[in-house]
């Protein structure tokens, strides 16, 4: 008994000094919490790791570290350690489980998520409930004791959801946010139950004074979630508008979204970039949707369906080589998959395609592989469809060539290759050279590929007007015999006129005569504008007549006799 006794002791007195040394830890942590400082954040993350390895499900060291974490911006971090409370993948694992598996992969890649829950059940509290009185119940809730379920996942919910935000996951992040905004309502309401109009009158002075913590981070998760609505808006209006076969209006709706003021989360803004690709591509606009997927792959390296749209755009304009190097590339993300047997990222991240179809596609992916290699063997490289690269129809002109040649050079040179980086709102700084260094290189093959289809377009324009010019000149020459005999007739008319010129100059004389006799016999009218003068030795007065009369029309004159 003395023995039992004295273990007893000891584990009564080891029990303490974890405790005490734990909130300890927790003390430290919330004074360096305090300071809003990088540093001493995170020292405190460290002070509560040590904490949680001593009691890993204490709730105040839980809350304390993912909002430590949240403050460093270590968002991938928040969400790994609060993984279980993400709808989505939830949903992904119940779908999972109800599905059959088709290998070991699938099935180790879903874990049991369903074993801590944010809330419990409605059957586990109506259970809960039925042990307790009317009476019971309303005292509970007078006292605000039966609020703390509710209080203990409302945390979650807040900093689960800004987490879920920054990492593109905007569904999640708009649930989270919305259920954490309605349990702190409900929580506000059961502590004003108990309340006197006294403490509401306290509350109104000290809220005046100096407004509560609480209501500034209320309205920055607030401000975020209208946010959150407003991108899934756009969203939305731009994919309907995609299955509607809107092509410009689903590319209007997602250029609004990537070009706005306010930067959206890096996985976000992939996935918008990737759905207007797409509406590119059925638009036929060629080296629009290759650019955007260049930037899909700029800010997540392993999107599957990137590569996939890009290497079907390649070979579209008969570009195999950079077709086979893209199909090569989604081979070896294949492999990779297989081999780890899970898709690339963390269990949260989001792919269009799952573990069980990748050994179809990789058996479909490896027999295209080989009919490219065919066609690179047989010499189909040189053949490339440079009109439909640019965008411009078979038999443009010059400058309908130079118009949309300088518009892709204007939007799409490697200079401004990472202007999209400024409105991005990336998860880890660390990201963004390595980022910037891919849409470079990206931008630059894209570009080389533009200006050798110009080149090539514009020396086909080029001797299709040279041979137009050689088959007009061929045609005058046909057809210069026919007008020969044109040129003999003009000839006769000309002879003829000179012979009646020369008819009327002789019979001038006889015709002066009879009308001078004529102007003898009659009486004189006054002729107003007859110049009246002897002789014209001014010759101003002779240019002035030539001016008023012109040069095909008599000048009347008013002759007057001189004597001696």
């Amino acid at each position: 008994m003395a023995v039992c006794s004295n273990v007893n002791g000891d584990k009564k007195h080891w029990w303490f000094t974890q405790r005490k040394l734990v909130d300890k830890y927790i003390k430290d942590a919330k004074t360096l919490m305090a300071s809003e400082e990088l540093n001493d954040v995170t020292s405190a993350v460290h002070l509560l790791d040590a904490a949680l390895s001593m009691s890993p499900r204490l709730e105040t060291a839980l809350e304390l570290k993912a909002r430590s974490l949240l403050f460093l911006r270590r968002f991938k971090e928040v969400a790994d350690m609060l993984q279980d409370y993400i709808p989505s993948l939830k949903l992904t694992a119940n779908e999972e489980e109800a599905s059959p598996p088709s290998s070991e992969g699938s099935s180790s890649s879903s874990s049991s998520r369903d074993g801590v829950k944010l809330l419990p059940d409605a059957s586990l509290r109506e259970s809960s409930f039925k042990c307790f009185s009317v009476s019971d119940l309303t005292k509970k809730v007078m006292a605000g004791i039966c609020k703390k379920c509710d209080k203990e996942g409302q945390w979650r919910y807040v900093v689960l959801g800004q987490a879920c935000c920054y990492l593109g996951l905007m569904e999640d992040a708009m649930v989270l946010l919305q259920t954490g905004k309605r349990l702190a309502s409900a929580e506000f309401r059961r502590r004003s139950i108990c309340w006197s109009d006294d403490s509401f009158t306290l509350l109104s002075e000290s809220s005046s004074t100096s407004p509560p913590r609480n209501l500034t981070e209320g309205e920055n998760f607030t401000h975020l979630l209208a946010h959150i609505k407003l991108l899934l808006r756009r969203r939305a209006a731009a994919i309907a508008a995609l299955d509607a076969g809107l092509y410009s209006e689903s590319i209007r709706h997602f250029s609004k979204i990537v070009d706005g003021r306010r930067p959206a989360p890096q996985g976000f803004l992939a996935e918008c970039y990737m759905h207007r690709a797409t509406a590119y591509r059925s638009a036929g606009r060629i080296a629009e949707a290759i650019a955007d997927c260049n930037k899909t792959l700029a800010l997540e390296p392993s999107c599957i369906q990137a590569l996939e749209t890009r290497a079907a755009l390649l070979e579209t304009v008969r570009c195999y080589p950079d077709s086979l190097h893209d199909l090569e590339h989604l081979k070896l993300l294949y492999n990779t998959i297989l081999r780890d047997r899970k898709l690339p990222g963390p269990a949260w991240k989001r792919h269009n395609v799952k573990y069980r179809e990748i050994p179809g596609k990789l058996c479909v992916l490896t027999t295209k592989t080989q009919k490219l290699k065919q066609k690179i063997a047989n010499g189909e490289t040189g053949n490339v469809d440079y009109y439909g690269l640019i965008g411009v129809r078979r038999g443009c002109t010059r400058s309908e060539l130079d118009r949309a040649h300088l518009l892709l050079c204007l939007r799409y040179k490697p200079d401004r290759a990472s202007s999209f980086i400024d409105r991005c709102e990336f998860t880890d700084q660390n990201e963004v050279d390595s980022v910037r260094d891919r849409a470079k290189m990206s931008s630059l093959l894209l570009y080389r590929l533009i200006q050798k289809g110009y080149a090539a377009v514009k020396g086909i324009i080029a001797e299709e007007a040279e041979a137009a010019e050689k088959r007009r000149k061929n045609a005058a020459a046909v057809q210069s015999p026919v007008q020969t005999p044109m040129h003999k007739v003009e000839e006769q008319k000309a002879v003829k006129k000179a012979v009646m010129v020369k008819i009327t100059e002789f019979t001038e004389p006889k015709a002066l005569e009879k009308s001078k006799i004529a102007a003898n016999t009659e009486p004189k009218p006054v002729n107003s504008n007859a110049y009246q003068g002897v002789f014209c030795r001014d010759l101003a007065a002779v240019g002035n007549l030539l001016t008023r009369a012109g040069f095909n029309h008599p000048i009347p004159v008013k002759y007057e006799a001189l004597t001696c």
